[in-house]
């Protein structure tokens, strides 16, 4: 087994690993996942594996194929526990990534479709945030700092360097890294027992 498969075995692990405390948090209902987030990550997450893979990606694409199997489920999580407080933002920003996906199946050109994607999953992100700043204890915050760290690990393991392989794992460790620090402000700001 060469590096780069040692290091997409090890971003798997990364990603149950830090998804279990989150998943936990959902079952103890201590997080509230957004719906419309955890629907658009599903998608993002499934079209940017199918992506990297195309693009040869090799090892560097088996986090984001495993991200996708626990953001799925994450979303059947939300349907039952999650948050059901949906703002016109929150709505404005799914039907602009579902119009993203839906121009990416249009396009049907690789590299148009790998930013078209990229930009659903940003859009993803703005409901979770927006209710995180109000409720900076609504999220597991351990779950950021894994998948920032995972995402970076699976850059170091891609067969291939390109647009196609790289876009989606750097721009999820800057969101992730912007994720950390909202809600750690916030949490700075809030103490647990005011929230």
């Amino acid at each position: 087994m060469d590096y780069k498969s040692v290091i997409g075995t090890i971003g798997i692990i990364l990603t149950f690993v830090g998804y279990a405390p989150y998943v936990r948090d959902v079952l103890k209902r201590k997080t509230t996942p957004h719906l419309f987030t955890w629907l658009i990550w599903s998608l993002a997450a499934g079209i940017s594996a199918a992506l990297q893979i195309f693009g040869g990606a090799g090892a560097g694409a088996w986090s984001t194929v495993a991200v996708t199997f626990i953001s799925v489920y994450i979303l059947f999580l939300s349907f039952r526990q999650g948050n059901r407080d949906f703002t016109y933002l929150d709505m404005s920003c799914l039907v602009l990534a579902l119009l993203s996906l839906f121009l990416w199946v249009v396009v049907k050109q690789p590299v148009w479709s790998a930013f078209l994607i990229v930009t659903a999953d940003i859009l993803g992100f703005i409901p979770t945030m927006r209710k995180s700043w109000a409720k900076p204890y609504s999220e597991t915050l351990s779950a950021y700092w894994m998948a920032g760290v995972r995402h970076a690990l699976s850059i170091t393991a891609l067969r291939q360097f390109n647009i196609l392989t790289m876009l989606y794992p750097v721009v999820l460790v800057i969101a992730n890294t912007v994720s950390i620090f909202i809600l750690t402000t916030r949490r700075k700001a809030i103490p647990e027992h005011h929230a």
